[in-house]
């Protein structure tokens, strides 16, 4: 890792640095702020230039946590940055593993890998009134960085009724409701999407549970608990918490039953190539109303610029001595200056904590691994869900 290149100039905003490929470039300069001096690390990304592209950074499982640079380094990433707020510790419920898995809904390579938490059950800072989960930042088919809300449309279907799906590859499911689990979650274990409510993240976990598992269209197994373990691929388990429980206790092994679901664009008709869970603080060049003003933190967020053909991630140094941070309304004014219109806040660190999930990471030219660009707090990047991955053909 070690400190921000010494090529930087400090102040600038506008675009250049060092090109890591056609279309990239990365720079990092110092910005006065309310609580001393912070220090950002920028990729701006060319979305024009056909040989760039962005996609999601995982580790191959919804339910799995690692760091942006092995995620970058295994996808074949120049860059990449975390994405989004997830859950991280079970404090509230002994005995339940911490999925890892994040809030918002995912898209990878145009195929949606999860839906969106309950507001109540969601990890991370406040949002701005009228914010929800289902915020995502992405980029569609048309290779045009935009911002929107993706909403889970599913239905589980059985020989006497119709149900609508509550979740899909979620660490918390709505209250009565039934979700669905495929390969994509991975092998973590699926009680906690049993606990709490869809106001109260912290209550105690539904001892009105079942679960069932489809393989090819039939009821193949059935179970009062949630289990773990990895789903096999062309099976579906369907968890269910009270009248979900309810209704999923009247299926008998062989029962046909089929599950369609898919995220639903509130405004985009471009369907997302890729998509990730945040919150946004800028849109259409208006900071959003209610934004933080005060809490100042390590803070990494997203920029959209020229009609979204330009994406610009920024990720704060969180050594010592720029520990202080930014407020969100400080990282919207950045964000501002460095040309964005629209902005979005993706999992940082708090001011109480000195680990952050904060990590940018670019890959020198001729090199064969990306390196760490800013310095994370705790002096070590902190495993995460997902990210943004920066790719170039050239």
């Amino acid at each position: 890792m070690g400190a921000a290149p010494a090529d930087a100039v400090q102040g600038t905003r506008q675009p250049g640095g060092s090109e890591i490929a056609p279309g990239v470039s990365y720079r990092h300069f110092d910005i006065p702020a309310s609580r001393g001096t912070a220090r950002a690390h920028v990729l701006d990304i060319d979305l024009s230039d056909p040989r760039t592209g962005v996609d999601l950074l995982y580790p191959g499982a919804v339910g799995a946590r690692s760091a942006v640079s092995t995620l970058a380094d295994g996808a074949g990433a120049v860059g990449g940055i975390n994405g989004d707020f997830f859950n991280i510790s079970e404090t509230q419920h002994p005995g339940v593993e911490a999925t890892g898995a994040p809030v918002g809904p995912a898209v990878a390579r145009g195929r949606a890998l999860k839906g969106a938490v309950p507001n109540g059950q969601r990890f991370g800072p406040a949002m701005p009134p009228g914010v929800t989960t289902e915020a995502v930042l992405g980029v569609g088919f048309d290779r045009r960085a935009r911002m929107d809300d993706l909403r889970l449309d599913g239905e589980v279907r059985t020989a006497e009724t119709r149900l609508p799906l509550g979740g899909l590859n979620q660490y918390a499911l709505p209250v009565g409701s039934v979700g669905a689990f495929t390969s994509d979650w991975g092998s973590t274990s699926r009680v906690r999407s049993t606990c709490g409510t869809d106001t109260n993240r912290g209550a105690p976990c539904s001892t009105d549970t079942h679960e069932v598992t489809v393989r090819h269209g039939r009821v193949v197994e059935s179970a009062d608990t949630p289990g773990s373990g990895p789903v096999a691929r062309g099976s579906t388990v369907l968890v269910g918490r009270e009248a979900g429980a309810q209704q999923l206790r009247k299926l008998s092994v062989g029962d046909p039953v089929s599950v369609r679901h898919r995220l639903v664009a509130a405004e985009s008709r471009t369907p997302f190539r890729f998509a990730l869970g945040g919150y946004p603080v800028l849109r259409g060049g208006a900071p959003l109303p209610g934004i933080d003003t005060v809490t100042s933190a390590v803070r990494t967020a997203a920029g959209i610029a020229d009609d979204g053909e330009r994406l610009l991630l920024l990720s704060l140094d969180g050594s010592p001595e720029f520990r202080s941070g930014l407020t969100i309304a400080e990282v919207v004014d950045t964000l501002r200056e460095l040309g964005a219109e629209d902005g979005f806040s993706l999992d940082g660190g708090g001011s109480s904590t000195l680990v952050s999930s904060s990590t940018l990471v670019a890959r020198p030219p001729g090199a064969d691994s990306v390196t760490v660009r800013n310095n994370p707090s705790g002096g070590a990047e902190r495993p995460v869900p997902n990210g943004i991955g920066v790719f170039s053909t050239a």
